[in-house]
């Protein structure tokens, strides 16, 4: 299976924008748009450099406004809409084929007799975006002429230009642009081409970002008019563009191609040779693996500069301690990164405050606040993607390092800590929450509206405690430690787990003891207590659970975050933030929930090949919306729609664990 587009996708306006391609370097920064070429984002832009890896994500290089001369005709290569819905030009009806090759956008355009090959991608490591041109067919040479638009914002915002003045200067090679006197020098490169500068204050005004709109965000941005560069291109001859925040970045298009792809090839290697047993992995699960990649990224610390940590979704999300966690063992352990999971896990743990990890880190160097902590549930992660990591690794040291730090969460826990996070002694179960704090991962909140409080006990939540205990008992030995404590601590919420079960309706309660009594809704946090290694349920309890959620919240995509037949079900996301956030997990579909119920199905009945059909929409849906990957969530009516991030860490995870775990166990 590859990812291949032809006029059918291409020359449609609509299906060619709803289409977004996503290159990414490993620091924070991406290149991202539409098959169309149209900016329908803020976070859109050829350049959108993280400036102090992996935050302060900034587009620089917006778009390239491309024309190409041949046989004495003017084509268009780009898509602009301007105000008024004006489409002009409409140079995507000149583009014949699209198709990702690895990570790689590629396109074709066609005119007369001429094939004119694009493609995009991102130096690993390196501030650095090549655009690179190959004129595969032809009877004559053609001309190309490039417009460079540009900016200097961050990526949630958008340009009212007024009068703003950028300092634009020719180099060797190319252009030097400074937007302000403390702004970061960038630079647009080629070799080979007539070079021109603008003034710089020629703003391009008025572009219409159709996604912003749609979520009722402001639509209207400006970009700077850069310069012109303009090469002729002979028959089988190349010309490439780079953009990049390197003083002298190579210019070698064939040898920085050359260099991706070898990049891509050991990804997929170090796959297979983690996963031996494997007899052949389909090529959409591939495609996958390089997905992975996109998320790992960049997190220096002053005594740790090699630190790393998670991207928690393209494209507007930063690294988030629960979605890291959830998402390490899918990202790193089943791709053979081990080496990367370490330095994750160390990284988190120089944050751990009063027995907890942050939630979230902000979109900038500051030092983190209690604000920041506002999650029960990224700290009990934690432990589980240490146990995946031990066990895939048998790495003691480790282990060893962070074991006070795991006993002290413990401890912490147990006495208790922020927002009411504390160990009931009555039924060993963990209570947390209080008026106006979001903390579970239901966390949308719309000014002072918590949408879903879920204060008490959350099912999740001691679901995870549960398995915390016991991995620190398993830990304890490991290390000749007495286990004796954790062992009672689990005993004691073993037996308080049974209140969880609603034996009058046939599944789990959500949440015991909240402020309104027990929460009996139907929402999918009860399949954790039957996917994760040690289940607090009966086995006839778990099979009732996995039916119940299969029946009930299951789509193609993932898990509904209600049933359907509540009335507070919302089937459609969307609109502006309120009708957004009020849906988020009132219905919306979480598509990396579809990884616990599949591996929740498999501990249930023991089939894995029956476990893993529940899989088999993900290869269509990496057609569309995040090319290559997996969208964030989706909504809950059909036809299921890709909604949110176009890439989501723990959605790309969750799906290659749950593959994984089920081939294995069919080999």
């Amino acid at each position: 299976m590859s990812i291949e587009f032809g006029r059918e996708i291409c020359g449609n306006l609509a299906t060619g924008e709803a289409r977004e391609w996503l290159v990414t370097n490993g620091k924070g920064s991406y290149a991202s748009g539409t098959v169309a070429g149209t900016l329908t984002r803020s976070y859109h832009g050829l350049l959108v450099a993280a400036l102090k890896p992996p935050v302060e994500r900034t587009v620089l290089l917006t778009k390239l406004d491309e024309t190409a001369q041949y046989n004495n005709h003017s084509y268009s290569l780009y898509t602009n809409r301007w105000a008024g819905e004006l489409i002009n030009p409409d140079g995507y009806v000149n583009i014949e084929r699209f198709r990702i090759e690895g990570t790689i956008p590629v396109w074709d355009f066609v005119f007369e007799d001429a094939l004119l090959e694009k493609r995009i991608w991102m130096e690993p490591r390196a501030d650095t975006t090549y655009i690179h041109y190959q004129l595969k067919r032809a009877s004559q040479p053609l001309t190309l002429s490039i417009k460079a638009l540009v900016n200097y914002r961050d990526y949630h915002s958008k340009t009212q230009a007024g009068s703003w003045r950028m300092k634009i200067d020719s180099i060797t090679n190319g252009l030097g642009i400074k937007a302000f006197n403390q702004a970061r020098t960038f630079f647009l490169l080629a070799d080979n081409a007539s070079i021109v500068p603008a003034s710089g204050d020629d703003w391009y005004r008025n572009f219409v970002l159709t996604a912003e709109r749609d979520r009722g965000l402001d639509y209207i941005d400006d970009n700077l008019f850069a310069g012109t560069f303009q090469a002729t291109i002979p028959p089988g001859g190349t010309f490439t563009f780079v953009a990049s925040t390197e003083t002298n970045p190579n210019l070698n298009g064939a040898a920085a191609l050359e260099r991706r792809n070898q990049y891509e090839q050991k990804l997929i290697q170090r796959w297979q040779v983690a996963n031996p047993k494997i007899n052949q992995t389909p090529d959409w699960v591939n495609q996958l693996v390089l997905a992975a990649d996109q998320f790992i990224v960049d997190r220096p610390l002053p005594d740790n500069p090699d630190g790393k940590t998670v991207i928690a979704g393209y494209h507007w999300f930063t690294d988030w301690g629960r979605d890291t966690m959830i998402s390490l063992p899918g990202l790193t352990l089943a791709t053979g990164r081990k080496e990367i999971a370490g330095s994750i896990l160390r990284t988190f743990a120089k944050y751990i405050n009063r027995g907890m990890l942050p939630n979230v880190f902000p979109d900038s160097n500051r030092e983190l606040t209690d604000n920041d902590y506002n999650t029960v549930d990224a700290t009990l992660w934690f432990f589980e993607a240490i146990r995946s990591y031990y066990t895939a690794t048998q790495d003691k040291q480790l282990l060893e390092e962070l074991f006070p730090k795991l006993s002290d969460i413990i401890d912490a826990h147990i006495q208790g800590t922020r927002y009411q996070i504390k160990l009931d002694p009555q039924d060993g179960l963990i209570y947390a929450g209080q008026d106006g704090v979001q903390l579970t991962w239901m966390d949308a909140k719309v000014g002072n509206w918590v949408v879903t409080p879920r204060i008490g006990k959350p099912i999740e939540i001691n679901a995870l405690w549960y398995n915390a205990l016991q991995t620190m008992s398993e830990f304890a030995q490991h290390l000749q430690k007495p286990s004796q404590k954790y062992d009672e601590l689990a005993k004691a919420t073993l037996q308080g787990f049974q209140r969880f079960w609603n034996s009058a309706k046939g599944y789990c309660f959500d949440v015991l003891d909240s402020p309104t009594g027990n929460d009996d809704l139907l929402r999918p946090n009860q399949i954790f207590a039957v996917s994760l290694p040690k289940s607090p349920l009966t086995p006839e309890q778990q099979q009732k659970v996995v039916e119940v959620c299969g029946q009930t919240l299951l789509t193609s995509y993932g898990l509904r975050s209600l049933a359907t037949d509540n009335p507070q079900y919302e089937g459609f996301y969307g609109g502006d933030q309120y009708h957004r956030d009020k849906a988020y997990h009132q219905g919306t579909v979480w598509g990396w929930l579809i990884g616990p119920f599949v591996l929740a199905h498999f501990n249930v009945f023991q089939d894995p090949a029956l476990a893993r059909q529940f899989l088999e929409p993900i290869k269509h849906h990496i057609t569309n919306a995040g090319l290559g990957t997996i969208s964030e969530i989706f909504n809950g009516d059909l036809p299921i729609e890709p909604k949110g991030c176009i890439a989501q860490a723990w959605s790309v995870a969750e799906v290659l664990r749950a593959w994984l775990a089920t081939d294995v166990a069919s080999s």
